[in-house]
């Protein structure tokens, strides 16, 4: 099972430090970290990708960066994760190096397909469950919903949103390759 911890600073719990969090993480053997922090400056995202991309990786985990493909290649990150409506990951493949992975935040099946056909390495769809760390004015798409996303391409499939230990297991029986969560992975 791929697992994706999915940063976000505002909700680590009262004085706990983001880059400690992702240290733990590493050193725990989660497979990819997402930098998802939207309101930092470019320059101030790279920092934190540099900084975390410096931080002992016993597991040789992949560190990822939400949204900005140019400060992923800046910083020497594995890849980079778009929102849904970015455009396509095949118009980055001339500017990315062989094996960056590039992954589309997907919410219906139309968007995994579409996702499969414009060239992403992988999907992460959601919400399953209602999410923990966050307000979503999605509906939980359930075990079914994942179900039939995970049936319908060929791609690997995250499964996101209210992910805990209890129910990750069922998204994984679901035939999701992995889980992505923020909430699971940063209790301290």
């Amino acid at each position: 099972m791929l697992r994706c911890y999915i940063t976000d600073r505002h909700s680590l719990p009262a004085g706990a430090s983001l880059i400690d969090n992702i240290a733990r993480n590493l050193t725990d053997g989660v497979e990819w970290i997402q930098i998802r922090e939207k309101d930092l400056s470019a320059r101030d995202l790279f920092d934190l990708t540099v900084q975390a991309l410096g931080l002992p990786n016993p597991y040789g985990s992949k560190i990822l960066v939400n949204t900005r493909i140019d400060v992923a290649l800046a910083a020497g990150a594995a890849g980079a994760h778009l929102p849904a409506g970015s455009p396509a990951p095949r118009l980055w493949r001339c500017l990315t190096p062989p094996g960056f992975l590039i992954g589309v935040s997907c919410h219906a099946l139309d968007d995994v397909r579409a996702a499969e056909d414009q060239g992403a390495d992988y999907a992460v769809f959601g919400p399953v469950f209602p999410p923990r760390s966050k307000t979503s004015g999605l509906e939980p798409r359930g075990i079914e919903g994942l179900m039939q996303a995970v049936r319908a391409v060929r791609i690997p499939v995250l499964a996101l949103g209210g992910i805990t230990a209890t129910n990750a297991e069922d998204c994984i029986r679901a035939g999701a390759a992995g889980i992505a969560a923020i909430s699971l992975y940063q209790s301290c």
